[in-house]
């Protein structure tokens, strides 16, 4: 029998300009002819969106042990501090889409705080419209054009209702800003809150601590750099914010499954992983 013909794809756009409040990029992909695989959905500052193109995306572990584990023809996950276990067959392929948590009231119609840990069918949030996205998607040619497909959609879901509470946009732009490296007592004091209303509204909106938020957001810059040029996993933990490297290599292992060195080794060409990458360069512009 003739092998598979081996395809390797992966485009990432940034949406239509109504759109980037809510949306930060679209990743295209497409693999098809390489080895069986598993990988590891890791923790992130986004939500995820997903809509595949030929086969469903199986789940095989939740970062909710909890969930029961299934095949998704799409699928939207909220922010999680553990990660998922993701596996395919030796071909995959969809739009990965990464959802700004402040959007999601406006965008999705509720706060991200709701979405939390599960993952679900795209169309439990979405409604009927994606049934029709997805064969539109599937009969599209080109990844500009699929992707024109995805803006239509996302400006038709908007939705006018009230914003996230002044406080927590603050206090979530400034984790973001210092990349996790900030006290929750001192955005506390800036939203003049006290701590534990700061984390019960926060936790409420995004759908993790402060705390929590600062770490995911801290193993994001750190995973990112670390798929960058080379560099000492000790002056990495320094520059993230980290105690030391022990306390690096704790965190990779709680959130991305696996230590430092084993995850570039392993995870790092995973398309997944690749399209969570924020290298401004790479990034085209949709208008």
């Amino acid at each position: 029998m003739d092998s598979p013909p081996f395809v390797d794809e992966m485009v990432r756009v940034r949406p239509a300009a109504a759109l980037r409040s809510y949306v930060a990029w679209y990743t295209g992909y497409r693999q098809e002819g390489i080895a069986p695989a598993q990988h590891y959905g890791m923790p992130s500052p986004y939500l995820t969106l997903i809509f595949t193109l030929d086969d469903p995306m199986t789940i095989a572990g939740h970062s909710d042990p909890r969930q029961a584990p299934g095949d998704y023809v799409t699928m939207i996950g909220g922010l999680h501090t553990t990660p998922a276990l993701i596996t395919h067959p030796g071909r995959q392929s969809g739009i990965q889409l990464a959802l700004n948590p402040l959007g999601a009231r406006t965008l999705l119609g509720l706060p991200a705080g709701e979405l939390a840990n599960i993952d679900l069918p795209a169309d439990a949030v979405l409604g009927r419209g994606c049934a029709e996205l997805q064969e539109r998607l599937r009969a599209a040619r080109t990844w500009p054009d699929r992707f024109a497909l995805v803006d239509d959609l996302l400006r038709r879901t908007v939705h006018p209702i009230g914003g996230v509470p002044p406080e927590v946009v603050h206090a979530w732009q400034t984790l973001v800003r210092t990349g996790g490296n900030i006290s929750v007592s001192a955005l506390a004091d800036e939203a003049g809150w006290s701590s534990r209303h700061l984390a019960d509204r926060f936790n409420r909106e995004i759908g993790l601590t402060p705390k929590a938020a600062a770490r995911v957001i801290r193993f994001d810059r750190a995973r990112q750099l670390l798929a960058g040029p080379p560099t000492r996993l000790a002056d990495l933990a320094a520059r993230c914010g980290y105690f030391d490297q022990a306390h690096l290599a704790r965190e990779f292992r709680a959130m991305a499954g696996l230590a430092p060195s084993n995850w570039l080794n392993e995870e790092f060409r995973n398309v997944q992983a690749a399209a969570s990458e924020a290298a401004e360069e790479s990034v085209v512009t949709q208008t």
